[in-house]
């Protein structure tokens, strides 16, 4: 398989699910704002937070209030984390490899796209984030069905699947990491009723709320740390996620028994073997953001594997090419 095309294919669904992801975490924070109206704690800032984007956004906008926030994350052109930049990003993917994918996912990604960019932002922002996060999700649930449905199990499809998955476990990743923390404004609300909310908006935002309460019966810190890291059947954990990517780089690059491991099946193999083996006891020892932190370095450690071992021969050629042609037009 041309590594252009395995490139094309792994971005393109990473980027349709990152415009899923901040999606999903604008609608949740909608509704906790409708439940904190005086608006306790910086619900906004966790969004940026989740991001790491804080830089960026501060060059951009003077201020962390609702408006900018959700115009830097939905509608800025300039901001290529942006739902519609990430929308646009898949698209030209998406039709740079026409012939790979089949045509209803190519018409899916074209509409959602088209559908999105044709919502006219107020002042910056949008009058309805809510009609924005439901063109999206319902979109994006399309395009993954198309996906399951309309695509051989070849390489192409793996490729895909190990961009939703990477992508989906750093989301998980981050928005754990932060988002608690930030919008919790005291200490001593820990354990109160306003503490339950805020964790019950960690798990809407990752669309796991009703499947935690199909499992256990309250919202206990330790047990959303676990369900979120360690449950190996929701779709969106962190153990899931990366399973599901290292069945997918096994089924490209060979089993170990067949041929030497390239650096990423290493990388990420090593990985799997510490999240299956993880506690939420470990991951209190040594500290939440601590173990999210090396966990989200060790995420981006498995794609600077995946690039070398995979992506980078697309872009040396692409460079010998332009090389070439300037050496001609030089003679």
């Amino acid at each position: 398989m041309l590594s252009r095309v395995a490139h094309a294919v792994y971005w393109m669904f990473r980027y349709l699910e990152r415009a899923q992801n901040i999606a999903r975490f604008v609608d949740s924070d909608i509704g906790l704002y409708l439940d904190d109206p005086k608006g306790q704690g910086n619900l906004w800032h966790s969004l940026i937070a989740a991001t790491g984007d804080h830089a960026l956004f501060e060059e951009r906008y003077d201020w962390y209030d609702r408006d900018s926030i959700l115009a830097f994350l939905t509608m800025d052109t300039e901001y290529a984390g942006s739902i519609i930049s990430s929308l646009a990003a898949a698209r030209e993917n998406a039709r740079s490899i026409r012939a790979t994918i089949s045509s209803e996912i190519w018409e899916a990604v074209n509409s959602l796209y088209l559908q999105v960019r044709s919502l006219k932002p107020v002042y910056g922002s949008l009058a309805d984030p809510n009609e924005l996060c439901k063109i999206v999700l319902s979109g994006s649930y399309l395009i993954t069905g198309l996906y399951y449905s309309t695509l051989n199990r070849g390489d192409p499809w793996h490729y895909a699947r190990i961009g939703m998955m990477l992508e989906r476990a750093d989301k998980t990743s981050r928005i754990l990491d932060v988002k608690y923390y930030i919008l919790l404004p005291d200490a001593k609300l820990v354990g109160t009723p306003y503490d339950n909310i805020q964790w019950a908006a960690l798990l809407k935002s990752v669309s796991a709320l009703e499947m935690y309460r199909k499992r256990y019966r309250r919202i206990a810190p330790p047990d959303v740390i676990g369900f979120l890291l360690f449950n190996r059947e929701f779709p969106r954990s962190i153990q899931h996620c990366v399973a599901r990517a290292f069945e997918s780089l096994t089924a490209i690059g060979g089993s170990a028994s067949a041929v030497p491991w390239l650096s990423a099946q290493r990388s990420l193999s090593r990985l799997k073997t510490e999240i299956d083996t993880g506690t939420v006891e470990e991951v209190l020892s040594i500290g939440m953001h601590q173990y999210l932190d090396t966990l989200q370095s060790r995420l981006n450690l498995v794609y600077s594997d995946l690039y070398s071992n995979f992506f980078e021969p697309h872009e040396r050629a692409q460079q010998g090419v332009t090389s070439g042609e300037t050496r001609s037009a030089d003679a």
